[in-house]
């Protein structure tokens, strides 16, 4: 049997097999070490969601606002201003807390003459209720009493507005209207007073609405009592209403 020699390889071949080992050396130097695999590529994140404004509940405070002063039932916030808005009254206004919301409060015990004759949307007008005021006060006229109406709003935003006040209240609102009912202090020639006392003191109001214990623990039929005296004694001495 004849045996044939081997195939001669061509020096092409051998140049192609060194390039392949150098290629294969260099990698081999290049790669990274064992156990410490490339991290993964970071995913792209959804831009954030916008976040709404949160609505400050009634008796809540702001983020960073001290928790207002607990008196028995009753929040106490000190340093208050009024919020000069044109629904402003007699017995109802806009008060800005110290924690920068702004409120509406409705103070207990009193009611004060409407300050004009208004029309409301739907036909619906306030004359009625002007009437049964002017009867309360004297059975005065009820342009006399849109008169007296003038008198307490400008007594109550005088003093609203000259000096910080405080207010005490335990957010209750009757007719879910967003306005809170509350006893209010006020400074009046140097001493503290109530403004409801006040406003009937000078004949400016008649009693009626929500009556409430006192802050001070003073019983609602104690301190109505004494709303009482003062009216009678404003009667006495002609004062606002009861001198007409």
């Amino acid at each position: 049997m004849v045996r044939r020699p081997p195939p001669k390889v061509s020096w092409l071949s051998l140049l192609l097999i060194a390039a392949a080992v150098v290629l294969w050396a260099l990698d081999q130097k290049n790669a990274k070490p064992a156990g410490r695999p490339s991290p993964p590529l970071e995913k792209s994140q959804p831009p954030p969601k916008p976040r709404t404004a949160e609505k400050q509940q009634p008796g809540s405070t702001r983020p960073g606002a001290s928790a207002p002063e607990k008196v028995g039932a009753y929040e106490v916030y000190r340093n208050c201003t009024l919020a000069t808005d044109h629904s402003n009254d007699g017995d109802s206004f806009k008060v800005r807390l110290p924690d920068g919301r702004v409120e509406i409060f409705r103070l207990y015990f009193v009611d004060t003459p409407e300050s004009a004759f208004r029309r409301y949307s739907g036909g619906d007008t306030n004359h009625k209720r002007i009437r049964e005021q002017a009867a309360y006060l004297g059975g005065i006229t009820p342009e006399q009493a849109v008169e007296i109406g003038k008198k307490a709003k400008a007594l109550t935003l005088g003093l609203l507005e000259e000096t910080p006040f405080t207010i005490h209240t335990c957010w209750d609102s009757p007719y879910r209207d967003q306005r809170y009912h509350a006893h209010v202090e006020v400074k009046d020639s140097g001493r503290i007073r109530w403004l409801d006392e006040l406003l009937v003191e000078k004949g400016l109001a008649r009693i009626l609405t929500k009556p409430a214990d006192m802050p001070d623990g003073t019983p609602a039929s104690v301190h109505k009592d004494h709303l009482r005296d003062l009216e009678s004694k404003a009667k006495r001495e002609g004062r606002g209403a009861w001198g007409l």
